[in-house]
């Protein structure tokens, strides 16, 4: 006699939507479609979950793989420049468009070199260039194994908000409000002794590369220390301490940007870290996959 939805869920400790899923996709030996209703055989098992279950499985499996990429190491100064040129484009597009920049990632492109484009305002233009120098000054500050330090936050941020020279590498001087978030950014006079504590914090962080790089960049963000140009700021920093410790770049999608925003959220009105880990250590293990493909 088949079994219910319900009575599946509860037999395999999963849940109702879950099954569904599995009887859709075909994974259940047997399930029918009754009407609205699916009906699955009392001896089916359980489908095998070929997903990653779990914030631990995915850091042990990133873990792995960064073992394996560093004993694809040393590489050459001509194929780490080869690696982050292929790379510098797609991430300046989808890091800008987050932030409302126009520019297609075609349109990007041809304005790294060195084209203009018709009927997109000059900040554009301004801010895909202004990316691209960042990017690469944060690869010469891995190359020094650079601290992160105010400064060089202020010095990245000064490339970054190329189009606005009175507020580059300057933190602002105005409270300012995130509109939609339920957080808001500390008052000026606390920029300073927020940030050194937490690029202190930072430092001294023992928890896995994902989550501790999550902390930071919610934390980062929850400052806001610069008027304009923090979310960019932010993910290249996220990357400089990536590349410091030997992770490749990653690089957050514009279409990605909602599930990056409810991440914030998530932390914000949950105190719950979880969303945001789990977003950077998909796209942790999936640049280790395409570092590993090309590599091997």
């Amino acid at each position: 006699m088949p079994i219910s939805v319900k009575q599946a869920s509860e037999k395999w400790g999963i849940s109702d939507r879950r099954v569904r899923t599995l009887c859709v996709k075909g994974k259940i030996d047997g399930a029918y479609r009754n009407g609205g209703v699916w009906c699955i055989p009392d001896d089916a098992q359980k489908p095998a979950d070929g997903r990653i279950k779990t914030k631990e499985s995915l850091i042990e499996l990133i873990e792995q793989k960064k073992a394996k990429l560093d004993s694809c190491r040393p590489l050459t100064e001509g194929e780490v420049q080869r690696l982050y040129d292929d790379f510098m484009v797609e991430y300046t597009y989808n890091s800008n468009a987050i932030e409302g920049n126009t520019l297609t990632l075609r349109e990007t492109d041809m304005v790294l070199r060195g084209l203009t484009i018709d009927q997109k305002p000059l900040k554009d233009h301004m801010e895909a260039v202004g990316h691209k120098e960042a990017f690469y000054y944060v690869c010469d500050l891995v190359k020094e194994k650079a601290e992160l330090t105010q400064n060089v936050v202020k010095q990245i941020h000064s490339l970054v908000l190329a189009d606005k020279p009175q507020d580059r590498g300057v933190y602002r001087k105005v409270p300012v409000r995130i509109i939609g978030a339920s957080h808001t950014p500390v008052q000026p006079y606390m920029i300073e002794p927020k940030m050194q504590e937490l690029l202190c914090d930072f430092k001294e962080d023992k928890r896995n590369i994902a989550e501790k790089i999550a902390y930071f960049h919610i934390q980062f963000e929850s400052v806001h220390p610069f008027i304009d140009g923090n979310g960019r700021t932010g993910r290249l920093l996220v990357n400089l301490e990536l590349m410091k410790e030997g992770y490749p770049p990653v690089d957050i999608k514009f279409t990605d940007r909602k599930r990056y925003y409810d991440a914030f959220e998530s932390y914000h009105v949950k105190k719950d870290l979880s969303a945001m880990t789990k977003l950077f250590a998909e796209y942790i293990n999936a640049r280790l996959d395409e570092y590993l493909q090309i590599l091997e």
